[in-house]
């Protein structure tokens, strides 16, 4: 029963789509209708500015960390689920939102929580790759999936001296996420016309 409980709570706090309550709540503005349609953080900054852009980013970053820190509460520190693997059906309610009509975000920000839950100082490595990239190419999207490579190469090196192939392994599936949800992006990066941002 706690196995059942935990994951379905890891799923449902995936699902809350911080862009479009914050962006309904505080905006009268739906953002699955303007920009990219995305829930997202990256269409959060677009449609909604740099302030809620931010808070949206905070709180899809804290929806995996949360996820991935169920475990410490009492009544599920009996669950056998790995805290990685509860990340990761998290990243699923964030991709697939049950409060959403099942069409949320691209699980950047997401999956970034789940690190940080279970490994801060590769979280603290791929904010400060991700800003990098970000000021050097002036895409969102490519830096995302260039910090999913890091991570990789990272958790290659942290397996073969720790042995946590549970890292590895889940760091892989993000990354494939990743790059799965940003199939348009990719295509729109070959073609020259993925939107820059200016902010950074």
């Amino acid at each position: 029963m706690e196995n059942a409980i935990i994951l379905i709570l890891a799923y449902l706090i995936g699902s809350i789509p911080s862009g479009l309550w914050i962006g309904k709540i505080f905006f009268n503005t739906d953002i699955r209708e303007h920009g990219s349609g995305n829930l997202g953080a990256t269409n959060s900054f677009r449609v909604l500015g740099k302030k809620a852009g931010f808070v949206v980013t905070i709180l899809d970053i804290l929806k995996g960390t949360a996820a991935t820190l169920l475990p410490l509460l009492p009544y599920l520190a009996e669950s056998s689920i790995h805290p990685l693997v509860l990340g990761a059906v998290a990243v699923v309610g964030h991709m697939f939102p049950i409060f959403a009509g099942f069409r949320g975000g691209k699980a950047v920000a997401t999956s970034g929580g789940v690190v940080l839950g279970y490994a801060w100082p590769l979280f603290v490595l791929l904010i400060v790759g991700f800003l990098i990239s970000l000021k050097i190419t002036k895409i969102v999207s490519l830096s995302s999936m260039i910090v999913s490579v890091v991570a990789l190469i990272y958790c290659v090196i942290h397996t073969i001296i720790t042995g946590d192939f549970a890292l590895l392994i889940l760091v892989f599936i993000l990354s494939m996420f990743i790059f799965y949800r940003h199939r348009a992006n990719i295509k729109r990066i070959k073609e020259g016309t993925e939107p820059k941002v200016t902010w950074i």
